[in-house]
């Protein structure tokens, strides 16, 4: 039986372990890089223990120093959570050596399917349908391309060693493959400290769905359903739902007994998930096996009312599955979707930076919020920079739908940047709501990650309203007393008029708002509409009135800045400043500065270099993922000021450079 559990992971998985361990009465451990000292998981725990490091190699990925703090604190169990350690056999095998339970497959399992290319000749051989490709050991460039040819473009390449979209890449001609790989391998090396690539068939416009497996030490096995996790980018899920919508029973059932096979053949134990290609005919190809909890485990819990985490302690704990297969049930859909700290408006770029505010929808029957951050905490270039999943379930899709749309509208987040907005419209899009759904959807959907650039006039109301409100010095307290004129937003003034004209700031972009106040009234106009305005004020809520209609928004308010929220929608709105007007972010346009922080893992230019526009001068690594800095038109590289393993900060100059004004 498992006493004490020490979680081997950080944020929002961090904290969802602990959750259910806590509900068994088990203690709960938590370790922690430098970064996370404040992060809601350590709090959460029982007991808490620094690893002393900020990156990734320094703690979480750190061995040696897990397996020290287990014994330290007398730690029965491990549990790797997902990323990190989760998938690492030599991980599984070190806590078994030093008598800890490792939740998770034996390291034999780990090992069969941690490496795609081994995983395939297994599911060969156990007759589980197969993508075309190589995956062979011979990995030269020349033997790549080579296989490359032979396969056929377009090709996938894909990490060996790892998932999660890292180390991958399409490959449609011959003339992109070498840049291709190396970007690929460089990717793969820096994830999983291992580059071999394997290469498949990249079938065009296929649908992602993948089957939750469950074992228990006594050779049992069942399915729990399946996941469609087709809206991707770069390879990452951003929405996943259960079930896969659009499939016929019988494909539902061969899939799941596919996978149950699947696990059967390398002696597998614990939570798992096999990951298939589907076609349009409903044929469905092997695609990886990932031997760990997944991230979208959610909706199948939403589905199926069991909790995978305590099934994982359980059966760890040697004991059997609890429940067969004829005892399992699907109720109704379930919808996740990722926040992200990152830029959809600018390439998607992460956002670091402390979090001003946070305001997330309480979880409940319909709704669930698995966060790992809040007010205050950092986003840190280091990790992932997923701050919650939102999930909603309903009986039926649309209602899932709906109610996923109306949870993410309430998420609220100031400090950094999130894809908050980008979400809200893949949801509201014709072809997700009828369920088109393909691992092509953003491409055919192009645009979604382009919030409208018009401004509402009731929200330009609304942001008149609430600065003015704030400039008047009207409380915010609910402690105060009602009855006081100053604690009223009515308008109410000795004098009969006031107008005034301000200034606000978005997007760089500069507009003025009229505002005049009657005895009872409060007009407002931007120029080409007026209208009465009246509000009321509640903490992060403002109803508002503009010519009796009215509306509502969620709003926070810092020293600089009113941002204002609506069904998704979030603008930042610059507050006036008497001292300074307002500052806005023009760079030097002879540099090209790092847009956030990160590892310079390339430079492809040196100084005196000529370019064309669009040719990449430097390659950094944040958050996981490579990101190539282009030359913005053509020209030439007066100084390059960074060098290859150099951190560097965000808006930190990287190439100095001279565009010739020829364009190209």
């Amino acid at each position: 039986m498992i006493e004490t559990l020490l979680i081997a992971n950080r944020g929002e998985i961090a904290s969802r372990i602990i959750r259910t361990a806590s509900r068994m009465g088990v203690r709960t451990i938590a370790v922690y890089a430098d970064v996370d000292r404040n992060m809601p998981f350590v709090q959460e725990a029982d007991e808490a223990y620094p690893l002393h490091g900020v990156t990734a190699t320094e703690t979480y990925l750190n061995q040696d120093k897990i397996i020290a703090v287990a014994k330290k604190c007398r730690a029965d169990a491990i549990h790797p959570g997902y990323g990190f350690l989760s998938e690492n056999a030599t991980f599984a095998a070190l806590c078994a050596k030093e008598s800890l339970i490792f939740i998770g497959p034996p390291a034999k399992a780990i090992d069969a399917m941690g490496d795609k290319a081994r995983a395939k000749h297994l599911m060969e051989q156990a007759n589980v349908p197969l993508i075309p490709g190589y995956h062979r050991e011979d990995q030269s460039v020349d033997a790549l391309r080579a296989q490359a040819e032979v396969v056929g473009y377009p090709v996938l390449l894909k990490a060996s060693a790892g998932g999660g979209g890292k180390g991958m890449r399409a490959v449609r001609s011959p003339s992109e493959f070498d840049e291709q790989l190396a970007s690929a391998q460089r990717e793969a090396k820096n994830a999983f400290g291992d580059q071999t690539m394997l290469i498949e068939k990249l079938i065009e416009q296929p649908r992602h769905v993948e089957v939750q497996i469950f074992f228990d030490a006594h050779g049992e096995g069942v399915y729990l359903f399946d996941r469609d996790c087709s809206i991707q980018r770069r390879h990452q899920k951003i929405i996943e739902e259960a079930p896969a919508p659009n499939l016929a029973d019988e494909t539902r059932r061969k899939m799941g007994e596919t996978a149950v096979a699947c696990g059967k053949a390398i002696g597998y134990v614990g939570a798992g998930t096999v990951e298939f290609l589907v076609d349009k005919n409903e044929n469905f190809y092997f695609m990886e096996m990932n031997t760990r909890l997944q991230v979208e485990h959610p909706v199948t819990e939403m589905i199926t009312g069991l909790d995978l985490v305590e099934w994982q302690i359980k059966v760890a704990g040697g004991e059997p599955l609890p429940a067969t297969q004829d005892r399992i049930r699907s109720n109704g859909c379930a919808i996740e979707a990722r926040i992200y700290a990152e830029d959809p408006e600018n390439g998607f770029l992460p956002s670091a930076g402390a979090l001003h505010f946070l305001s997330a929808p309480a979880s409940g029957e319909h709704t669930r919020i698995d966060c790992g951050v809040a007010t205050g905490c950092e986003i840190s270039p280091f990790y992932d920079p997923m701050i919650a999943k939102v999930i909603g379930w309903g009986p039926s899709r649309e209602m899932a739908r709906r109610r996923l749309k109306d949870a993410l509208a309430d998420f609220l987040v100031t400090g950094v940047t999130t894809n908050t907005g980008y979400l809200c419209r893949i949801i509201n899009s014709n072809d997700f709501a009828q369920a088109r759904l393909t691992t092509g959807f953003l491409e055919a959907n192009p645009g979604l990650e382009k919030a409208d650039r018009e401004i509402p006039f009731n929200a330009k109301c609304a942001l008149a309203a609430l600065y003015w409100s704030n400039l008047k010095g009207a409380p915010i307290a609910a402690d105060q007393d009602p009855f006081s004129p100053w604690a009223q937003i009515n308008n109410w003034r000795l004098n009969l008029v006031e107008a005034s004209e301000y200034e606000f700031w978005l997007n760089g972009e500069s507009f003025s708002l009229l505002l005049e106040q009657h005895h009872d009234k409060l007009k407002i106009g931007d120029g080409q509409h007026w209208a009465d305005v009246s509000f009321n004020r509640n903490h992060s809520h403002v109803d508002l009135w503009v010519d009796g209609v009215k509306s509502c928004f969620r709003f926070a308010i810092s020293k600089s800045c009113i941002d204002l929220f609506k069904d998704g929608a979030h603008w930042r709105f610059e507050i006036p400043d008497d001292n300074t007007l307002t500052e806005h972010h023009v760079q030097d346009s002879g540099s090209l500065n790092a847009p956030m922080g990160g590892t310079i893992v390339k430079t492809a230019v040196q100084a005196g270099k000529k370019v064309a526009k669009g040719d990449i001068l430097v390659v950094m690594e944040a958050m996981k993922m490579e990101h190539s800095i282009r030359a913005p038109d053509a020209g030439t590289v007066t100084e390059v000021l960074c060098k290859e393993g150099e951190v560097v900060t965000a808006n930190q100059i990287l190439v100095a450079f001279e565009a010739s004004g020829e364009g190209a």
